[in-house]
């Protein structure tokens, strides 16, 4: 009974592996067509779609653009989130929990209620159409992102090693850089790879407070599909795949990345 019982659980996760990954392979196949059609399996393997997207000055800006914002704004988030994270877990400090709430409830709300939120602002003050405006929002709405994960990071630390380190003589700054620092390192690295991601694939903010006037890589994707399908659509697609794929490997590899998402482990006996 407990053989079928683990084969129905392992063709039950099978079953939904395969329907999740569905889509990633049809677009993967799609790519590597060597007719414009939209067919699969593909009819004969070929780069030149790759090729065309490569080598296409437009499609080429646009992934420029789109990884420089989420770099950016990847960064900005990480930098305000980090002090208020840091306030939270060693001051109790009120101020920067109403501030970590509000980046925590800004990222909850609907994507389409963020992005009117944010258009709305950018129009009143009058700076539209600018790189920047994504760049500040997507940094903003994702705040939440590195709220979390800092906040996990912070608590995973030992405050008797900061105590054992003042007691040694060492300063508040002292204490941060030779214990928070080294313990944050890889959570910091965890917020700004999941917020890059984010926003690297992030249409609907972007488009509402940017406009065709930036041009993303999922905007640019989004305004050749008004024209009809393209081929080079799918690459953009597969580059989101493997960007993605990579990041996540990444993390895997240099830490645990189990531990980074929050997992404690059990205590051993």
């Amino acid at each position: 009974m407990s053989l079928v019982s683990t084969w129905l659980r392992r063709g039950f996760l099978g079953l939904v592996a395969l329907f999740i990954s569905a889509p990633l392979i049809v677009v993967i196949g799609v790519s590597f067509n060597a007719s414009r059609r939209m067919s699969f399996p593909p009819t004969h393997l070929s780069f030149k779609w790759y090729k065309a997207f490569f080598t296409d000055a437009e499609w080429m800006a646009s992934l420029q653009t789109s990884l420089t914002i989420s770099a950016l704004a990847s960064s900005l988030a990480v930098l305000i989130a980090l002090p208020i994270a840091y306030a939270v877990w060693r001051y109790q400090s009120k101020a920067a929990q109403a501030l970590a709430g509000a980046g925590s409830g800004l990222f909850l709300l609907p994507g389409i209620v963020t992005a009117l939120m944010f258009s709305a602002f950018w129009g009143v003050v009058g700076h539209v159409g600018r790189v920047e405006n994504v760049v500040l929002s997507h940094a903003v709405i994702l705040l939440g992102v590195p709220i979390a994960m800092l906040s996990v990071g912070f608590q995973s630390i030992d405050r008797a090693l900061i105590e054992a380190a003042q007691t040694m003589g060492a300063s508040d700054s002292e204490a941060f850089r030779m214990v928070v620092r080294p313990a944050m390192a890889p959570y910091i690295l965890c917020a700004l790879v999941y917020v890059f991601v984010l926003s690297l694939n992030e249409y609907l903010i972007a488009y509402m407070v940017a406009g065709f006037s930036v041009q993303t890589l999922p905007i640019r994707i989004f305004a050749s599909m008004r024209s009809g399908y393209q081929p080079t659509m799918c690459v953009g697609a597969v580059l989101f795949i493997v960007l993605g794929f990579a990041a996540f490997s990444f993390l895997a590899w240099v830490g645990d990345l189990p531990k980074l998402m929050g997992r404690h482990r059990p205590l051993e006996t």
